[in-house]
């Protein structure tokens, strides 16, 4: 018979063997972080008497979705289209108002971020390295350009420069005409870290990103020289697995307040302009965060717990949605929104945080931020169900 002391080691040694299935070559983590994690079922929903009823516009079936569980493949707005990727490259962009589908492209490349877009361009992505940009107006090709590595994160333009992020640690700023490369700025990726990369905000003449690291950095998005470098979360304990601190999400931007939030970590406000820290408090996400007109902080951490801030100081935390995996919050009008991993939307009132309207738009997961334009909000589910809803 096995001792107790094997059994022990043998628990181990599988536990090490799953970590380690689920780090790419590149040193990253998958999914078995939320697999390994969350190993309890994810809560049930409570009833409750539901205060208003969304106003759904119009829904439709985008295409193959994403078939990975650690891909974020979000609905990109520009001018007035909303256009999505699925992770085969086909591209289709929809009228924002109507749902009507105005063009399709199928590039046949393999894809596990959303498009990204700016200055009449759509930006493409691939896991194999490339960014393709498109035409807005008819998704015809204009040029593709090569990079070092797969691309976790919607390409973005401004001021004639195409901002693209990739696991390597790298960020370069492209030519709009031509893809030709004109700055690049890299980070040394850490030996673990999680499967993908915080998509670059560009605000005036800046890029501002989060890094593996901990790192929150501001770029000058013409030539990419760093502007300032600050602190999320500074790495601590003795295993690499506690030294997780990525700055996974997407910054926020609001009234010339850069509000980024690390995995293991903090949620911070910074100056944009000195970069400055004016606040922090201990948090941890994944999913990330939306910040109100009145500078009030919306967050999803990774107990699932949604929380509002005033600065550092709390104001509500709602603890109903655990381990549904809950994307970041989205606020939208008196509530904020949250989608979770059975295809629910959550609406959660602003002023309190309790739940005011819930709808299923999917079966399917729901893991990238809706996102908010004109008074309606987008929802795309893994299964490439994409709903709009009127704001109440």
């Amino acid at each position: 018979m096995m001792g107790k002391s094997n059994m022990t080691k043998i628990t181990f040694i599988l536990s090490l063997l799953v970590m380690l299935l689920g780090v790419s070559g590149c040193g990253t983590v998958k999914g078995w972080l939320e697999e390994e994690v969350h190993e309890l079922p994810p809560t049930e929903l409570v009833d409750f008497t539901a205060e208003i009823t969304p106003v759904k516009l119009w829904s439709t079936d985008t295409g193959g979705g994403s078939d990975s569980d650690y891909s974020d493949i979000a609905v990109w707005l520009q001018n007035e289209m909303a256009v999505v990727v699925d992770y085969e490259g086909d591209v289709s962009a929809y009228n924002a108002a109507t749902g009507a589908r105005l063009w399709k492209v199928s590039l046949d490349v393999p894809v596990i971020t959303g498009a990204g877009g700016g200055e009449n361009l759509i930006f493409i992505g691939t896991q194999e390295g490339e960014i393709l940009a498109l035409d807005e107006t008819n998704g015809l090709l204009l040029w593709k350009q090569q990079l070092t590595s797969e691309v976790l994160a919607p390409p973005k333009a401004a001021r004639g420069v195409v901002v693209a992020r990739t696991a390597d640690g790298r960020m370069r700023g492209l030519s709009i005409a031509d893809g030709t490369v004109l700055w690049n700025y890299q980070r040394k990726v850490p030996l673990l870290s999680l499967r993908g990369a915080s998509a670059a905000v560009l605000s005036n003449d800046k890029v501002i990103a989060g890094y593996a690291n901990g790192k929150l950095v501001a770029l000058s998005i013409e030539g990419g020289q760093v502007i300032w470098e600050k602190n999320v979360a500074v790495p601590r304990g003795r295993s690499e697995l506690e030294r997780l601190v990525d700055v996974d999400s997407e910054p926020v931007i609001k009234n010339g307040i850069v509000y980024a939030v690390a995995y293991h970590g903090q949620i911070a406000a910074f100056d944009i302009e000195s970069g400055r820290k004016l606040w922090a408090r201990d948090m941890s996400s994944r999913s990330g965060l939306d910040v109100a007109e009145n500078n009030n902080i919306y967050i999803s951490d990774d107990e699932d717990y949604v929380w509002a801030l005033q600065g550092r100081d709390a104001l509500w935390r709602q603890t109903r949605l655990l381990r549904r995996r809950l994307t970041a919050p989205v606020v939208v009008g008196d509530q904020v929104i949250v989608g979770d991993l059975e295809g629910y939307v959550h609406w959660i009132a602003r002023d309190d945080g309790r739940f005011v309207a819930r709808a299923q738009i999917s079966k399917s997961a729901i893991r990238s931020k809706p996102v908010v334009k004109d008074d309606i909000v987008y929802i795309l589910a893994n299964d490439g169900e994409l709903t709009a809803f009127r704001i109440q």
